[in-house]
């Protein structure tokens, strides 16, 4: 049995996702910022498919806590799943109306989007490349929209709540063409996923004014996290693996011209600079 990670797996398209692959029959192990939606979750989901669902705790915006987590994955995967993980599913993120930071002194958003699920893929990639895995990280097509604001990766001056997460699903996309670039043969693959509009809470979580009161009108247009979980699932059951680097609705789509080697390998090395660490080793 395949194993799969999700973060963000309580609630909206992570949720949804773990629906998905539990039906597919894969080993599932979430992990959710909550306790009690952790549980919550943990006991719908294994009810509903009446197997065993794995749940870790962690805040993803710190990066001690992404760390914390990957040992505790790590000894879960070489106990329990022959130290294989054939996808990482990199769903966890968020919208904030002001600039705030992390411990790290990073802005929340930049954060919890880009520099998390780089983490935690470093982490996992010893993992991944025994398993010939897939990377799957949550973007937008929004980042079609966007320019890397390099002179101010963060937006220390001049806060953009819509720019900023702009930003973030670029450097999703930017950072599954440097994996690929880097690890494809290896055996590990990385793709970002377009889920579209969808009908969740990310932008009412511990947001206000304009950016709260936009999604409240805005995600009543959005499909169900059911939908986009379906492309998710799509990626990682295909017995060949997908060639292409962005999906929507099971579909290869064109991605933005910013999405290069160039802004790729930039954005990697900053991304190694602020963890702290060389990707795929550990200093």
């Amino acid at each position: 049995m395949k194993t799969v990670i999700i973060t963000g797996a309580t609630s909206g398209i992570g949720f949804a996702v773990c629906k998905e692959m539990l039906g597919l029959d894969y080993n599932v192990i979430g992990v959710g910022h909550s306790k009690e939606k952790i549980e919550a979750a943990k006991m719908q989901l294994q009810n509903e498919f009446l197997k065993k669902v794995t749940f870790f705790q962690a805040d993803l915006m710190q990066q001690s806590e992404v760390k914390r987590l990957a040992e505790e994955l790590s000894q879960h995967l070489d106990e329990h799943c022959e130290g294989k993980l054939y996808a990482l599913i990199n769903n966890a993120g968020c919208v904030r109306s002001w600039y705030s930071t992390t411990e790290d002194g990073y802005e929340q958003q930049f954060a919890l989007n880009h520099l998390a699920p780089f983490l935690l893929t470093h982490y996992m990639l010893p993992y991944l490349q025994k398993d010939n895995g897939r990377v799957l990280i949550t973007s937008s097509n929004s980042h079609k929209m966007m320019r890397m604001h390099w002179k101010d990766i963060m937006y220390k001056k001049g806060y953009n709540p819509l720019m900023v997460y702009k930003q973030t699903k670029l450097c999703n996309m930017l950072f599954a063409y440097a994996i690929n670039d880097r690890f494809s043969q290896s055996g590990v693959m990385a793709y970002g996923i377009d889920p579209g509009l969808v009908n969740t809470d990310i932008g009412l979580k511990q947001t206000g004014g304009l950016v709260r009161l936009i999604w409240s009108l805005r995600k009543k247009k959005g499909v169900k996290p059911e939908i986009p979980a379906k492309t998710y699932a799509w990626v990682c059951s295909q017995e060949n693996t997908p060639q292409g680097l962005y999906y929507y609705l099971c579909i290869k789509k064109k991605y933005s011209k910013q999405v290069n080697r160039e802004n790729a390998d930039k954005l990697f090395r900053i991304s190694e600079q602020l963890c702290g660490i060389k990707f795929g080793g550990y200093i």
